[in-house]
C-alpha cells in the first residue's frame, strides 16, 4: 500500500514546477492518467495531489476539462523593502528627467514594459467603435455640437453615479464633474485645496505624474513610505502630521502605483478619520479600483468620508479607452471651486466620447469586459513576475500586486536604474526607472514594469535581456 505522504511529495513537486514557471498561468496540467503513467503512482495518489494543490490555491479545477495552473503572485520572490523614515518637505524637480524618459519610451517597435497601459487586445474596441458611430449621428442631427453641460454629459454622469452605489450616492450625477482624464481631475482638485508653497502628503514610492504636478504648482512634497502589502505606513503618517503643516494629501489606496498593494478597510477608515480630524483634504486616485484580482471591488477612501474632505478621482483610461481621455471627480465640499476651475481651464469636455461611453455603460458591456480584463491582467502579472524570477539575478525582490497592471522590482542597491534604462533602450526595451517615483534617491535601484500586455515569447526574451544587462552593470 502506498504511503499516505506520496501525494504530498507529488503535490510539492508540481507546485515547484508551477512556481518556477514551467507551467504558465492558465496552462493545462497533465491529466490524471498521464501523470499516473509518468510517476507510477496510483490514480488515487495523483488525484489527492491535485486536490492538495487546489487547497493551496495553486491550481484551478475546470469541470470536465481538467486541472490548470493558477496565476501565482505571492511568494514568487521576497517583497521589496519598505522605507522607515519620512523625508522632510522639499521642492520637486523631476519634470526634465521625466520628459526625457517618457519621450524615449514611445519609439516604434519598443517592448512596452515602461508606461502602464493595457494591450489593445484587452479592450472592447469593436463595441466602442460601434458606440462612437452611433453617437456621431448626433452631429448630423445637430444635437451635440454645442459646448455641453459644464459638469459633463448628464447621461454619463448618471451611469458613473450608478457605479458608485455602495460607497457614495450621487445617482443624479450632480456631485460628479467630468474631466479630460484622471490627471486632469487630480490637477483641478489639488489646485482647489492648496496653493504654491503648501506641503502635500504623497506616498513613497509614488506615481511620477503626481510629482510632476506638484512641481508645476510650486508646492512641496512630503513622502510617507508605503509597505508593499498593506500600503501607507500609518504610524509614520501620524508622526508627519504632528511635525508638519500639511495642507492636502494625494493617495492611491487601491492597487497603488507602482507597488500594486491594497490598504484594508480598517486602514482606510483610520486614514480618513485621521485626516478629517485635522481638516486636511485627501485627493484620492482610484483609477485602478475596478481592476482587482480578488472576489470583490475594494472600497475607496471616499466610502469612509463623512465630512466631504475626500476628493475622489478616477477615469476609464486604464480599464476601457485610453484615448477617450475621460475622467471624473466627486470633490465633496469643494465641488463649486472644482467646477469653476475646470470650466475656466477647458469650458467643457467633448461630448462625442462621453455619449459613446455612456451608451456602452448603460448597455452592460463594461461589467462583462471588466471580468475578462481582470482575469487577463492577473495572469499577465503572474507570468511577468515568474519571468523576472527566472531571468533576474539572485537577491531580486518584487511586489505582489492585488490589482492593476504594475510590477515593482527592487534590485541590488549598487545598481543605477537610469543606466539600466539607457542600456535597455538600446535593445528596444522600455522600463520605468525608480528614480521617477520619488524626489529622493531611495529607489534609484528599482524599476517598474508594465504588465498590461500578455507575455509573448518576444517579451520573455526581453525580460531575459534586461536580466543580462543587470548582471553586466553589477559586474557579473
Amino acid at each position: 500500500m502506498e504511503s499516505k505522504y506520496h501525494y504530498l511529495r507529488l503535490a510539492n513537486e508540481l507546485e515547484r514546477d508551477i512556481r518556477a514557471g514551467r507551467y504558465r498561468a492558465g496552462e493545462k496540467l497533465p491529466s490524471l492518467r498521464s501523470l499516473r503513467a509518468r510517476t507510477g503512482r496510483s490514480l488515487t495518489t495523483v488525484y489527492q495531489a491535485y486536490t492538495e494543490l487546489e487547497n493551496r490555491g495553486v491550481v484551478d479545477v475546470r469541470d470536465k476539462s481538467g486541472f490548470y495552473a493558477r496565476p501565482q503572485i505571492d511568494r514568487i520572490l521576497p517583497l521589496p523593502l519598505s522605507g522607515r523614515q519620512v523625508i522632510k518637505p522639499h521642492r520637486v524637480a523631476i519634470n526634465a528627467l521625466s520628459a526625457m524618459i517618457q519621450n524615449s519610451m514611445i519609439r516604434p517597435q519598443m517592448l512596452p514594459f515602461g508606461a502602464a497601459v493595457p494591450a489593445p487586445g484587452l479592450l472592447p474596441l469593436k463595441q466602442l467603435a460601434e458606440e462612437v458611430r452611433d453617437a456621431a449621428a448626433g452631429y448630423a442631427r445637430g444635437n451635440i455640437i454645442g459646448y455641453g453641460h459644464p459638469l459633463g454629459l448628464a447621461e454619463l454622469r448618471t451611469e458613473i453615479g450608478k457605479r458608485a452605489v455602495g460607497f457614495f450616492q450621487p445617482e443624479s450625477g450632480e456631485e460628479i464633474v467630468i474631466t479630460n482624464g484622471c490627471m486632469a481631475a487630480i490637477d483641478v482638485c489639488l489646485r482647489s485645496v492648496a496653493r504654491a508653497g503648501d506641503i502635500i502628503l504623497i506616498e513613497s514610492p509614488t506615481f511620477l505624474c503626481y510629482l510632476q504636478l506638484i512641481e508645476d504648482l510650486n508646492m512641496r512634497a512630503l513622502e510617507i513610505p508605503v509597505h508593499p502589502e498593506s500600503g501607507l505606513d500609518m504610524d509614520l503618517l501620524e508622526k508627519a502630521l504632528e511635525e508638519h503643516d500639511v495642507r492636502a494629501a494625494l493617495f492611491n489606496a487601491n492597487f497603488h502605483n507602482p507597488l500594486g498593494c491594497l490598504m484594508d478597510d480598517s486602514g482606510k477608515r483610520r486614514l480618513v478619520e485621521m485626516m478629517a480630524a485635522r481638516r486636511i483634504p485627501i485627493i484620492e486616485d482610484d483609477i485602478y479600483g475596478d481592476l482587482y484580482f480578488g472576489e470583490t471591488r475594494p472600497l475607496p477612501l471616499k466610502a469612509f468620508d463623512r465630512d466631504g474632505l475626500v476628493l475622489y478621482c478616477s477615469s476609464f483610461t486604464k480599464s476601457l479607452a485610453p484615448d477617450f481621455r475621460l475622467g471624473w471627480t466627486m470633490p465633496g465640499r469643494f465641488r463649486e471651486k472644482v467646477k469653476r476651475l475646470r470650466f475656466n481651464a477647458a469650458i467643457a469636455v467633448p461630448q462625442l466620447g462621453q455619449l459613446a461611453l455612456a451608451r456602452f455603460l448603460a448597455g452592460g458591456g463594461y461589467d462583462r469586459h471588466l471580468r475578462r480584463m481582470r482575469n487577463a491582467l492577473k495572469k499577465q502579472v503572474s507570468d511577468l513576475a515568474l519571468a523576472v524570477a527566472r531571468h533576474f539575478p539572485p537577491g531580486t525582490r518584487i511586489s505582489a500586486p492585488r490589482g492593476g497592471m504594475c510590477l515593482w522590482v527592487e534590485l541590488d542597491d549598487r545598481l543605477d536604474a537610469l543606466q539600466l534604462f539607457d542600456r535597455a533602450l538600446e535593445e528596444n526595451i522600455s522600463i520605468l526607472p525608480g528614480a521617477l517615483c520619488s524626489t529622493t534617491d531611495r529607489y534609484n535601484h528599482c524599476i517598474r514594469l508594465n504588465c498590461g500586455y500578455p507575455l509573448s515569447d518576444e517579451g520573455e526574451r526581453g525580460i531575459a535581456v534586461v536580466g543580462r544587462l543587470i548582471g553586466e552593470l553589477l559586474g557579473g
